[in-house]
């Protein structure tokens, strides 16, 4: 692997961008994300500079981190949420635990397979332990057997717990999880 992990800052909201937009364009995108390239494409600068403000180098309650090849490309990205006990998660349902949450994990498909992802999620799940939490939680469509069988591989396991998916289909994503040892 040729890439540097590291979180993002603020002022790459332009990559923030791109790398986004190419991730709704994924043929498993309606699977894995809960917007869509549509709604995306015409979201003002505005809203992908605070969208990278807000997970920038710095900030404690969510972070993104990027793959970063030699030429400057993002190669993947991730986002730990930290979510506090007793306040609203992304769902508005209060968290009983501190604990993080994946989401927003993407690859490019050129760069899968390469170990880019094993590296975001080990950067991730380091910040989430320097963080004092020791628990991280993530959510996975119940078609979606390619980042299933990864999550497990990576040492997440399933709660039994799930939330809808996203639309009226009566499909469900479930929740994995991996604890500090």
């Amino acid at each position: 692997m040729n890439q540097v992990i590291r979180p993002i800052r603020a002022d790459e909201w332009r990559s923030v961008k791109e790398l986004r937009l190419v991730a709704l364009k994924d043929p498993v995108a309606h699977l894995a994300f809960m917007e869509t390239y549509e709604e995306s494409v015409v979201r003002p600068d505005a809203f992908w500079r605070e969208r990278a403000a807000g997970a920038a180098e710095g900030v404690r309650d969510r972070r993104q981190f990027v793959a970063v090849g030699p030429d400057g490309t993002w190669g993947g990205s991730v986002v730990m949420l930290v979510e506090r006990a007793g306040e609203p998660d992304i769902f508005g349902d209060v968290s009983e635990r501190s604990q993080g949450h994946l989401v927003g994990v993407f690859v490019r498909p050129e760069h899968r397979g390469s170990g880019v992802t094993d590296a975001l999620f080990d950067t991730a799940l380091a910040w989430a332990w320097e963080m004092g939490l020791d628990r991280v939680r993530l959510f996975v469509h119940e078609k979606n057997g390619r980042a299933e069988a990864f999550y497990r591989r990576a040492g997440f396991v399933p709660t039994g717990g799930s939330t809808a998916a996203p639309g009226d289909t009566g499909e469900r994503d479930l929740e994995f999880v991996i604890t500090r040892a």
